[in-house]
């Protein structure tokens, strides 16, 4: 996959839109829908959550009681205990209630117009081709896909079908992290030498699927550590061109049997910086994003949560100063604006995709002892093939 950011025209729109304060699109479009069906005065967006587990309960559908442009619409879930809840406790019919054997008959419900998928990482591909199939716009929560041949059969169905593909890159909208991108892509502080980025939690077996390989496609590089890469990329503006990376020893729970425990990388882009990154399963992190450059330093910590974020600056000049807001509602708002106005998603499929590509080369880089090239990424075998 080429680099999305080293085209001047792709820098130019991307300044441009940090410059207007949407936080950075850092892919072009895709095709894109054909013009939603007329709406009703007030009417929202209705929006679907494909599984009902922890993200979905404890934040999507908080989120969508605030959001001013859609609405829980729908569910579906394998528990018809969990279907019955969810109509009781916000109102959701029971003909907008599905499992996964009659998820298709989506297709049949006007009242659904965006599916949000959040499934254990190795369903995603399986789930947003049926939404696709149903003619429904896709949110899919991260990573995308656990092997880039996933990702662009994902992108592809979404194509053909003609309706918007988003990733849940939730941080795209928080103001903290857009500022994160602001000051680094300006060079408000000169030119960036050096990042750092920790993100990492004690695992205690509450979700099992996460240390499952088959439905995990990896260990906490694929649930903490993406969002080291995300915040690197977007203070950066720039993709890597290379990576090494180191396994973290195995910690005696008895829980990393199939995935890492932790992993360790260092990214270095085209002028040389370099992004020095840490992710765990077997130690609590602060989720630290910072960068060091020629005339100072700017940092969040936490940076990566769901609330409480904080960050300054070595100037105390007060830019990180910022409200923390609801990051889910303001994402999900975001994207309904996108399909109502028929314009691109910052977080398209295609970001999506370069990023199983940069894990892959993460986890090669861990597994071989070698430097990997990420300009060729793509080509690189799918970590759910590598051992």
């Amino acid at each position: 996959m080429p680099d999305l950011l080293t085209s001047d025209t792709s820098r130019r729109e991307f300044m441009r839109t940090l410059s207007l304060g949407a936080g950075g699109a850092l892919a072009s479009s895709s095709a894109l829908a054909s013009p939603l069906r007329w709406l009703a005065p007030g009417r929202k967006l209705g929006v679907a959550l494909v599984g009902l587990g922890k993200y979905s309960t404890g934040q999507l559908a908080p989120a969508l009681q605030q959001t001013r442009f859609c609405q829980l619409a729908g569910v579906v879930t394998g528990s018809p205990a969990k279907a019955a809840q969810w109509q009781k406790q916000y109102g959701v019919p029971a003909k907008s209630c599905y499992d996964y054997q009659t998820f298709d008959r989506i297709i049949d419900n006007p009242a659904i117009d965006i599916v949000y998928v959040v499934l254990p990482n190795a369903l995603h591909a399986e789930y947003v081709v049926r939404a696709a199939q149903a003619g429904k716009h896709v949110i899919c929560e991260k990573p995308m896909a656990t092997s880039v041949a996933d990702a662009q059969h994902m992108i592809a169905a979404m194509k053909k079908a003609g309706k918007q593909l988003s990733v849940g890159y939730r941080l795209h909208f928080e103001p903290h992290n857009q500022a994160m991108m602001r000051l680094g892509q300006t060079q408000a502080y000169g030119k960036i030498n050096h990042l750092a980025a920790d993100n990492g939690f004690k695992f205690g077996n509450d979700t099992p699927w996460r240390v499952n390989k088959e439905l995990s496609g990896g260990g906490p590089l694929m649930d903490m550590g993406i969002y080291c890469l995300q915040g690197c990329l977007y203070t950066k503006g720039q993709v890597p061109v290379s990576v090494t990376a180191k396994f973290t020893p195995e910690t005696g729970t008895g829980y990393f049997k199939e995935v890492e425990a932790g992993l360790s990388w260092q990214m270095r882009f085209a002028d040389g910086t370099l992004a020095d990154c840490r992710t765990s399963y077997a130690e609590n992190m602060p989720g630290r994003l910072r960068a060091d450059a020629a005339s100072g330093w700017f940092e969040l910590e936490p940076a990566f949560g769901y609330g409480g974020l904080a960050g300054k600056t070595s100037k105390n000049d007060g830019l990180l100063n910022l409200p923390n807001i609801n990051q889910q509602a303001a994402q999900l708002d975001d994207f309904a604006q996108c399909v109502l106005q028929n314009k691109p998603t910052r977080v398209p499929g295609e970001m999506g995709l370069r990023d199983v590509q940069l894990l892959a080369a993460i986890y090669r880089a861990a597994e071989t002892g070698q430097l990997v090239s990420t300009k060729d990424a793509g080509q690189l075998i799918d970590r759910t093939n590598a051992r």
